[in-house]
């Protein structure tokens, strides 16, 4: 079994990591259902971009003692806030993107979670509600694209890192912004409150693959304490309190596992890909899967 840093764990260690992320989940859910989402959410975005050496150090200190948090592969050791080092970039060559094109590789450092083929236009999350992808998406013209298509469900836990990368060349032709509540993601959380995915903040970054134009669309979903997405491919920060437009149109071009964005914290990513695909073999429901790794296979055109 594999830790983030991409080490091998003894089962033992592996147990006891798991049951304290269960621990630390369930007690998150606890208490961000106690209190306002919204407004923590806020408080934490102000918190986290304080430029202060005794804020940042101590703020880290904490992650660290509550968070399986490793810092060994960041390009910079010294952060000047805690935003910084959510939003940490990588050293050079530390993910490894999969050349092969006929694969369709992660773009985000993540645990799968539910994953499959879209049935009847619904998505159903693993031990949580199913949902339709006309909620999630908000637009019958592209839900129809994805009938017999592929979902891969990737969730970022808040220790890990939070930049999104292509999952193949692409052109992103439009951002649909959609502004929503900052429910925690966690699987606790799937379980119990319906829907969550269509309800929270979130984009669909409706994309198209390079050389056959077949289409491909990520989706990151804010939740509490994030409700802040960056995108290259637009000029403007999304979060709880932006009021422009909905739907941005654009003609961005990335090359596979090129930086497209960054969450300001851990957040979900559902990755759709067209009719024909298939999860690679390696994909599984809560397994590890990092930057660059096979995610879908797809078709012969």
């Amino acid at each position: 079994m594999r830790a983030s840093n991409g080490t091998t764990l003894l089962p033992s260690t592996y147990n006891a990591m798991t049951v304290r992320m269960q621990l630390c989940e369930s007690l998150s859910f606890l208490l961000t259902n106690r209190i306002p989402r919204r407004w923590l959410t806020l408080f934490m975005g102000w918190l986290s971009s304080i430029e202060h050496p005794l804020v940042s150090a101590t703020g880290i200190w904490l992650w660290q003692r509550f968070a399986d948090l490793k810092l060994e592969e960041a390009r910079k050791q010294r952060f000047s806030s805690l935003q910084d080092c959510f939003t940490r970039e990588l050293q050079a060559g530390a993910r490894p993107i999969h050349p092969d094109p006929a694969v369709v590789v992660s773009p985000c450092d993540a645990i799968v979670g539910a994953c499959g083929r879209v049935d009847q236009a619904t998505v159903l999350p693993a031990k949580g509600f199913p949902y339709s992808l006309v909620d999630l998406l908000g637009d019958t013209a592209l839900v129809r694209q994805y009938e017999r298509g592929m979902y891969a469900t990737l969730r970022i836990t808040s220790s890990m890192y939070h930049r999104f990368h292509a999952p193949h060349d692409l052109r992103v032709e439009q951002v649909n912004y959609i502004s929503g509540d900052t429910w925690n993601v966690y699987p606790i959380a799937l379980r119990r409150i319906e829907r969550l995915f269509c309800k929270n903040e979130r984009a669909v970054l409706q994309c198209r693959l390079a050389g056959d134009d077949r289409p491909i669309t990520l989706v990151p979903i804010a939740a509490i304490l994030v409700a802040s997405i960056r995108l290259h491919c637009i000029d403007v920060l999304l979060h709880l309190r932006y009021r422009g437009a909905n739907v941005i149109p654009c003609d961005a071009r990335f090359s596979k596992g090129e930086e497209m964005g960054w969450f300001q914290h851990g957040s979900t990513i559902v990755v759709f890909a067209p009719p024909g695909a298939a999860l690679c073999e390696t994909v599984r429901e809560n397994q590890r899967i990092r930057v660059g790794e096979p995610l879908f296979r797809l078709n012969p055109t």
